[in-house]
């Protein structure tokens, strides 16, 4: 390790909690798919912020409506009405069958604001006292108390937040008997999402889905769908719920909706938006002028660029490289799955060395679940750091 990076890791540790596991690289800047050490040392992202930065980096046009939008107004609050946040709106609401979106600044607030409305709507509107939430095993909807309770996850992630609010309910990933024998008078809502990313890039099965859809008609709840991850092409459709023909009563987004600035939407039917009214639901910063302009653009390169297609190929050219690597190393590869660019490849040997391996020869990705390598890169990214990157990770393998 170099001084500066020594010295700028001594400074986090002297400056900042200690709550995350930080990867032993410091980025100074970062282009396109490419970040840069405090050295100038190049490294291939197959990150993005996680799932965030699904344009690249440092886009000169993003940077330009930013500045733009920060000369004319930074903040207004929501007290008023402005334009920038209805010309994002407008744009959202078109890529699919929503009536109706709600402002956030981040995932975790995004699935929250979803849990208020799906508890609300079934209380102020149906007259119903029905509260709670119907989550998947593995599953991941952020670290505020009801997102991190929804959660299918446990160990560290809930360990000393005890108690934690009433209301959910977890059940098997895949299990649709267990599913129906969860519901009862008191049941909201059933929250999933398509595919479950930090619990080890799951699909979910057409199959399971439509049985989920039939479960939430039969006993009247509402399906909300967690497109944090998932959404804005990242999958090969612009929502990962497009895949399997269906339409949430509610569903949330954020990551790669403003390319890196804090952004989140809870979107919805306009039956399922009569759960709000004013003074029911609120955020200060929430779909801010500076944010809204620069997702709003984001959309708009999303569509014009085809980025949905894009990810689309791209995901199917991984796998096809994937599977290649797979036969040669059958042994510690076993199998890879996803949707477009999200993508993950099943390790059978020891996960953290190949992470680990990848590193060192200046490939960034994620390790999640111990074993499964996550790869959500740019959606701008180009073949050839596809085979960069397989090539690299048969070299780490190799080596193993």
């Amino acid at each position: 390790m170099s001084n500066k990076f020594e010295a700028i890791k001594e400074r986090t540790g002297n400056l900042l909690c200690n709550t995350y596991g930080r990867y032993p690289l410091a980025v100074s800047r970062a282009k396109g798919c490419r970040l840069y050490d405090l050295d100038g040392e190049e490294y291939l992202d197959f990150l993005a912020g996680i799932a965030v930065c699904s344009l690249g980096h440092g886009r000169d046009d993003l940077a330009d409506v930013m500045a733009e939008q920060a000369r004319k107004m930074v903040h207004l609050s929501n007290l008023f009405y402005q334009e920038p946040q209805l010309d994002l709106a407008e744009k959202l609401l078109s890529t699919c069958a929503a009536g109706k979106v709600f402002f956030a600044n981040s995932g975790a607030e995004a699935n929250e604001g979803a849990i208020k409305l799906a508890r609300r709507y079934m209380r102020k509107v149906r007259g119903e006292d029905r509260y709670e939430v119907i989550t998947l095993d593995h599953s991941f909807h952020g670290r505020t108390l009801a997102t991190l309770t929804a959660t299918g996850q446990y160990g560290p992630i809930k360990d000393g937040f005890d108690p934690l609010p009433q209301g959910f309910v977890t059940v098997p990933f895949g299990n649709v008997n267990a599913l129906r024998g969860a519901i009862g008078a008191n049941t909201a809502a059933i929250m999933i999402e398509m595919v479950q990313g930090e619990g080890g890039v799951r699909p979910l099965s057409q199959d399971y889905v439509n049985d989920i859809v039939a479960l939430c008609k039969e006993n009247g709840l509402l399906l909300i769908v967690d497109e944090v991850q998932t959404g804005v092409c990242r999958t090969g459709r612009f929502w990962a719920h497009q895949h399997y023909g269906i339409t949430p009563d509610i569903f949330t987004s954020a990551k790669a909706l403003a390319n890196g600035l804090p952004m989140g939407a809870v979107l919805c039917t306009d039956e399922a938006a009569k759960g709000f009214e004013p003074g029911s639901h609120a955020s200060t910063f929430g779909g801010g002028c500076v944010v809204s302009a620069v997702a709003a653009k984001v959309i708009d390169i999303m569509v014009s660029e085809h980025m949905a297609e894009r990810a689309a190929e791209m995901g199917a050219f991984a796998a096809s490289e994937a599977e290649k690597l797979r036969l040669k190393h059958p042994d510690k590869i076993a199998g890879a799955r996803g949707l477009g660019l999200l993508f993950g490849i099943e390790l059978s040997c020891d996960g953290k060395a190949v992470w680990s391996g990848l590193l060192a020869n200046k490939v960034v990705c994620n390790l999640t679940q111990g074993k499964i390598l996550r790869l959500v890169p740019p959606l701008v990214v180009e073949k050839a750091d596809i085979l960069v990157f397989m090539a690299v990770l048969d070299k780490v393998l190799t080596a193993l």
